[in-house]
C-alpha cells in the first residue's frame, strides 16, 4: 500500500512539474498578448478554429489559448489569473480533477479549459451545484468567452424547449448537474426529434465534483409519472405503527438504518386488521404500507431528513443542508411521511425513466472537475470515473490554525463546552461560525445561545432565502453564525474590517460528518487566500455517527467510560473516534458501489432501448427497422410451439394459424401437416406469407401519407410501455435481491442473471408487440378503405 501511495505521489510530482513548465510558457507570451488590440485579441478565436480545422489539436494551441483568456479576463473583469490558476486550468484541460482550497478562485479557473475545449465546436458543459451559481458564473465568466466570440448558454429547469436548445447549442453551457441528467432522460422519451434539446456529449467541467459524483451518487435521477395511493390505508397503518415497541414489534439496525417487523409485530398487525395471514397476496398492499409507515417513523426524522414547509414535505440534502427541490421518496415512502406529519397525502411517483449520476457523467468522452476536498476520495474518482486528482498549491501560504478535536462523554457536556468556547472567543470580537449537521442541532444550539443572551444569526434550510445576507455578515466583527452544511460548500465568507488582526474567522464543528471531506469543507470557510483563521471540532460519544458506526468492541469501551465527566483525552479513544468516521466512509462507499453495479446492468439495457427508440425517431423508413421483428417473432413462435422431437401432426397448427393472423391480418392462413416435415420448412412457408404481406403493406404505404408517422408513434408507445413495465420488474428484483444473500447466493450475480433474463423477455415482447401493431395499423386502414368505398 505504501509503495502504491509513493508511486502515485511521485507521478503527481512529475505531472505538476510538466504543467509548471507550460505555465512558464504562457507567462512568456503575456507581454506580446497585452499589445494586441481588442479586435486582434478577439480574432485569435477565429485563428484557433482554423488551426483545429487544419489538423492541429487543442494541445498544439493550448499555451496561446490560455494566454488569450488571461488577457481577456484582465480587460473584461479586471481579474488576472494567478499562476496556480493556470496550473489548475491545465489539469482540467487534460480531463483531471484539481483540488484547490477555498478562496483560490476555482470559478475563474474554469474559464481556461472551457474556452480551449469549446474551440472544437462540440460544446462544453460547466456543471455547478445550484442554479444561483450557474447564473452567477454565466454572467461573470461568460463575459470573457462572449468577448472572445464564443456563445454562452444557461440551462435552467424552468425554461422552454427552444431556450434549452439554444443553451445546448451554445459553445459553453452552464447549469446544474441534475438538470443535464434530466434533459438526457427527457430527450429519450420524446416522440418528435424536434423536441430533443441536447447534442452529443463532448467535455464537462464539474464544480464541487466530489459533491456531485460522490455525495449525490447514492440517489438516482428519476423522471416519474403520478399514480394514486390508498391514502386511507396509509393513515390507518400510520396509527398502528405509532403503537409499535422497539425490540418487541420491530428491530432497527442503527448502522444500516434498516427496519424489520418481528413476529410479534406481524401478529399485532393481523389482529389490528382482522386478517389471518398478512403475507397472503391479497394483503400485500397492507404489509407494504405498514413497512413504509414504520420506515417513515423510525428511519426518517423531522428537521434532520426533511422539514414541513407550507404544508408540504421537503427533503433535506444531508451533505449540503439545502432543500432538495422537487425531490420525493419513491415507493409510497414519501406518502407515509405525509401521513406521519398529518399533511395532505399526494400522489405516488411511478418511475418512467432513471439514471444514476455516476453512469450519466461516464457518458461524457472527457470530464474534469474542481473542489476543495478530493484527495480523500481520489481512489474512487480514479476507479469509477477514470479521473486523477491533483493538489494545486495555494497562491498564498495558508496560515489557518486547525486544532485537534476535543471529546466528551455526553452531548450535554459537548454543548456546554461549545458555549464556553463561544463566550471566550466572542469577548475579543472574533467572528464565529458554528457548523451543525442537521437543522435540529442548529435549533438546539440557538436555544442555548438565547439562554445566555448572546446575539447570533441562524442559517438553515428553513430560512435559506436569507442566505446571501447572513453569509455577507458572517465574517464581520463580533458576529456569531450557526449554520447547517449550507455554509460548508460554495460559500465565501469575507472578513470585515479589523477582523484579520483579531485572528480571522473561527470555525466550530459540533459533530463529525459522514465524510472527512464535509468536515474539511466547513473548516475551509476560514483562512481563505492567506487570511488568518482557526477551527476546532467538539465531539461526544453520544453523537449519531459514533452510535451508528462504532465497532462492538468500542461500544463496550464507551459503556465503561460513560460516567466520566469532562474532556476525554485518552489517545486510544480519540483514535477510535477517527476510525468511526473512516468506517462510515467505507460503508457509504459500499452503498455507492452497490448502487453503481446494480445500475450498470440497467444502464446496458437502457442503452439498447434508447438506441432502438432513436433509430425509429430518426429514420425516414421506420418499416425497414421493424420488419425483421415480424420475421424474428415468427421463428421464435415456431421453435417454441413445434418441438423438433415431435411429428408435424402433433403440432398446434390451429393455434399457430391464429397467432399468424395477428401478424398477417389480411390472409386466412390454413396449415396442413402434409405440406412440411420440419421446423425449417414450416418457417419457410410462413415467411412466404410474410413476404407477400410486406408487399401489400408497401402498396398501402405508397398512398397513405401518414403511414410512417402512425407507425413511428405506435412503435414508440410499445417500446415505452414495455420499458416502463421492465423497470418496475427490475425494481422489484432489486428490492428483494439482498435477501438472497441469506441463502449463500451472490446477490449481484443473481441480479445480473435474472435481470438479463427479464430484459431478454422484454426485448422479445417488444418485437412481438411491434409486429402486432403493424398488423393493427393495416387492419384499421382496411376498415377505413371498406367504409369509404361504401
Amino acid at each position: 500500500m505504501l509503495t502504491f501511495i509513493k508511486k502515485a505521489f511521485d507521478q503527481q510530482s512529475i505531472s505538476l512539474k510538466k504543467y509548471q513548465k507550460i505555465v512558464n510558457e504562457i507567462n512568456e507570451l503575456e507581454t506580446d498578448i497585452e499589445k494586441l488590440s481588442d479586435e486582434e485579441l478577439k480574432y485569435k478565436t477565429v485563428q484557433f478554429k482554423k488551426y483545429l480545422a487544419g489538423g492541429q489539436s487543442i494541445h498544439d494551441i493550448k499555451v496561446e489559448a490560455f494566454a488569450v483568456v488571461r488577457e481577456a479576463s484582465k480587460r473584461v473583469l479586471g481579474m488576472r489569473h494567478f499562476d496556480v490558476q493556470l496550473l489548475a486550468g491545465l489539469i482540467l484541460a487534460d480531463g483531471n480533477v484539481a483540488e484547490m482550497p477555498t478562496g483560490e478562485g476555482k470559478t475563474l479557473v474554469a474559464s481556461l479549459p472551457s474556452y480551449l475545449q469549446a474551440l472544437t465546436g462540440k460544446g462544453v458543459h460547466v456543471i455547478t451545484v445550484n442554479e444561483y451559481l450557474a447564473k452567477r458564473d454565466k454572467n461573470t465568466i461568460g463575459k470573457i468567452h462572449e468577448f472572445l466570440g464564443l456563445s454562452v448558454g444557461l440551462n435552467l429547469s424552468d425554461i422552454s424547449i427552444d431556450d434549452k436548445k439554444q443553451a445546448y447549442n451554445s459553445d459553453i453551457t452552464y447549469g446544474v448537474g441534475n438538470e443535464f441528467g434530466f434533459d438526457y432522460l427527457r430527450d429519450n422519451m420524446v416522440y418528435d426529434p424536434q423536441h430533443r434539446v441536447q447534442r452529443p456529449f463532448h467535455f464537462c467541467i464539474i464544480d464541487e465534483i466530489d459533491s456531485i459524483l460522490i455525495d449525490e451518487a447514492k440517489t438516482p435521477l428519476i423522471i416519474a409519472g403520478m399514480t394514486d395511493v390508498n391514502a386511507e390505508l396509509l393513515l390507518v397503518c400510520n396509527r398502528l405503527v405509532k403503537t409499535f415497541v422497539k425490540e418487541e414489534d420491530f428491530l432497527f439496525d442503527e448502522e444500516t438504518k434498516s427496519v424489520l417487523i418481528t413476529d410479534e409485530g406481524i401478529t399485532k398487525a393481523e389482529r389490528f386488521f382482522n386478517i389471518e395471514n398478512i403475507y397472503d397476496l391479497e394483503h400485500a398492499l397492507i404489509y407494504f404500507y405498514l413497512l413504509q409507515s414504520l420506515r417513515a417513523h423510525i428511519m426518517l426524522q423531522l428537521d434532520v431528513d426533511y422539514i414541513v414547509k407550507d404544508g408540504k414535505i421537503e427533503l433535506i440534502d444531508a451533505f449540503t443542508g439545502r432543500i432538495l427541490e422537487g425531490r420525493k421518496y419513491s415507493n409510497a415512502l414519501h406518502q407515509a411521511i405525509e401521513a406521519k406529519e398529518n399533511v395532505k397525502i399526494t400522489e405516488e411517483n411511478q418511475t418512467h425513466a432513471t439514471v444514476t449520476l455516476q453512469n450519466f457523467f461516464r457518458m461524457y468522452p472527457m470530464a474534469s472537475g474542481m473542489t476543495g476536498t478530493a484527495m480523500t476520495d481520489a481512489n474512487e474518482l480514479r476507479n469509477v470515473y477514470n479521473l486523477d486528482v491533483f493538489q494545486v498549491p495555494t497562491n498564498k501560504p495558508r496560515i489557518r490554525k486547525d486544532y485537534d478535536f476535543v471529546l466528551f462523554g455526553s452531548r450535554k457536556e459537548k454543548y456546554d463546552a461549545v458555549m464556553t468556547e463561544v463566550q471566550k472567543i466572542h469577548k475579543n470580537g472574533q467572528p464565529i461560525l458554528i457548523g451543525t449537521s442537521t437543522i435540529e442541532q442548529s435549533q438546539e444550539l440557538a436555544k442555548l445561545l438565547e439562554k445566555k443572551k448572546i446575539k447570533f444569526q441562524l442559517l438553515n434550510a428553513k430560512n435559506e432565502e436569507q442566505e446571501a445576507e447572513l453569509i455577507s455578515n458572517a465574517g464581520q466583527k463580533g458576529m456569531i453564525t450557526i449554520a447547517t452544511n449550507m455554509a460548508g460548500r460554495g460559500t465565501d465568507i469575507l472578513l470585515g474590517d479589523g477582523v484579520a488582526a483579531l485572528g480571522g474567522l473561527h470555525v466550530i464543528g459540533t459533530e463529525l460528518h459522514e465524510s472527512r471531506r464535509i468536515d474539511n469543507q466547513l473548516i475551509g470557510r476560514a483562512g481563505r487566500q492567506g487570511d488568518p483563521g482557526s477551527s476546532q471540532f467538539f465531539i461526544s460519544l453520544e453523537d449519531e455517527i459514533i452510535k451508528r458506526f462504532a465497532s462492538e468492541k468500542f461500544k463496550k469501551t464507551i459503556s465503561t467510560i460513560s460516567t466520566i465527566t469532562g474532556e476525554i483525552t485518552d489517545k486510544k479513544i480519540k483514535e477510535e473516534v477517527k476510525q468511526v468516521q473512516l468506517r462510515c466512509e467505507g460503508y457509504n462507499f459500499t452503498i455507492r458501489d452497490y448502487t453503481l453495479k446494480l445500475d450498470e446492468n440497467l444502464s446496458k439495457q437502457r442503452s439498447i432501448i434508447y438506441d432502438l427508440r432513436n433509430q425509429v425517431i430518426d429514420s425516414e423508413d421506420p418499416l425497414s427497422i421493424v420488419l425483421p421483428f415480424i420475421e424474428s417473432s415468427i421463428k421464435k413462435m415456431v421453435k417454441k410451439e413445434c418441438p423438433e422431437e415431435t411429428l408435424p401432426e402433433e403440432w398446434p397448427l390451429k393455434e399457430i394459424s391464429k397467432k399468424m393472423n395477428k401478424f398477417i391480418p389480411i390472409y386466412i392462413i390454413s396449415l396442413d401437416p402434409k405440406d412440411f416435415s420440419s421446423q425449417e420448412e414450416l418457417i419457410e412457408m410462413l415467411l412466404i406469407y410474410h413476404s407477400k404481406y410486406i408487399k401489400h403493406v408497401e402498396s398501402f404505404r405508397s398512398y397513405f401519407e401518414e403511414f410512417d408517422n402512425v407507425l413511428k408513434r405506435q412503435i414508440l408507445m410499445v417500446i415505452d410501455h414495455s420499458w416502463l413495465q421492465h423497470m418496475e420488474a427490475m425494481n422489484d428484483l432489486k428490492e428483494g435481491i439482498g435477501l438472497r444473500g441469506y441463502a449463500q447466493e451472490d446477490p449481484m450475480k443473481i441480479f445480473e442473471k435474472e435481470g438479463y433474463e427479464l430484459f431478454l423477455a422484454t426485448h422479445n415482447e417488444i418485437k412481438k408487440q411491434i409486429a402486432t401493431q403493424i398488423a393493427q395499423i393495416m387492419t384499421n386502414i382496411n376498415k377505413k378503405e371498406t367504409t369509404s368505398s361504401r
